[in-house]
């Protein structure tokens, strides 16, 4: 497909950012990661996230990215495309050029098991140095090489992000490969807007794409024409018929739905933060969709026995949805 085409194909829709389920010594589930391929092909989806933060692709070895990958692929439906996080570690005395290399080498593999679009990493190493613009351009320009298309990724700095000035984001829009951009700037509505606004007046090639699980409806409402987001990993159709509502002026049902999903990203999202991974696998878990014992997220913290008995009574009002 061509850049437009693969820009068409995810627009209005909702892109899962799929977590795995992990057994309780750090290894994949394996029957639980295939059952929860099977689940989610039958959800209103056109596209899936893999190796992102919800995925753990960071701290995934390059076997482990691999065999989650392959495990979609071979469960999904042949039309429906793979997106693919791809970035470095910002680990203790690694330089600029290492850094890059990193990313473009997961970049590449991505490309070569068969991905249709990938989603790069905010570049963290370059984070308040005086050559911070000119290394996050750098960044993403090599990873276009790769020749997929890709999705800006502009994460708040509290979450682990950095931040791209309009000048920046000017020149990251003119690369060829960019179709959009996932927003994710939980502290700061205007820096949504403005980036919104950007696009509207100077990049209407480029699709805002939202990523933002505890204000869903509202960036919808502020330009979104799609969404990328971990929370679309459960109940992944209540989330796409609010979108849906909108995008075909049902704001009645929209706004009904609106308040369900908030209602749900208030349950999963919330301090401490890393801790929603397994929140939704746990989730995933209680709705029979993988087994109790793949609901572990070895990189964040425990769900608790409080958060626990929280959840349960949230899934019991909202139903079977």
């Amino acid at each position: 497909m061509k850049f437009k085409e693969i820009r068409d194909g995810i627009k209005n829709s909702i892109i899962p950012a799929v977590p795995v389920p992990f057994n309780e010594d750090g290894s994949i589930n394996d029957k639980s990661q295939k059952s929860y391929v099977k689940w989610m092909d039958q959800q209103p989806i056109n596209c899936v996230a893999l190796w992102a933060h919800t995925g753990r692709g960071l701290f995934l070895s390059k076997e482990q990215r691999e065999k989650v990958f392959n495990t979609w692929r071979e469960g999904l439906s042949e039309d429906k495309l793979i997106l693919c996080g791809v970035g470095a570690k910002n680990i203790e005395g690694i330089d600029d050029e290492a850094y890059i290399d990193n990313a473009v080498d997961m970049a590449i593999h991505a490309k070569k098991l068969g991905a249709d679009i990938l989603l790069p990493y905010a570049p963290t190493l370059f984070r308040d140095r005086k050559d911070q613009d000119e290394m996050i351009i750098k960044y993403h320009k090599r990873i276009a090489e790769v020749g997929l298309p890709m999705v800006l990724f502009f994460l708040y700095e509290e979450a682990g992000g950095i931040t791209y000035s309009q000048d920046v984001l000017r020149e990251l829009f003119k690369i060829e490969n960019v179709i959009g951009i996932k927003m994710a700037t939980l502290d700061s509505v205007m820096t949504y807007q403005d980036v919104s606004n950007l696009i509207m007046e100077e990049a209407p090639d480029v699709s805002l794409i939202t990523g933002e699980d505890r204000m869903f409806g509202y960036t919808i409402m502020r330009g979104a024409v799609g969404a990328l987001v971990g929370l679309g990993s459960i109940y992944t159709k209540l989330q796409y018929e609010m979108m849906d509502a909108y995008y075909t002026d049902k704001y009645k049902e929209f706004i009904e739905k609106s308040i369900m999903v908030d209602n749900l990203a208030e349950h999963t999202f919330y301090k401490p933060m890393e801790g929603y991974i397994e929140r939704v696998l746990y989730i995933l878990a209680k709705k029979g969709i993988i087994d109790m014992e793949a609901a572990n997220d070895p990189y964040g913290p425990l769900v608790t026995e409080e958060e626990k008995r929280r959840i349960d009574g949230f899934i019991e009002k909202l139903g079977d949805m």
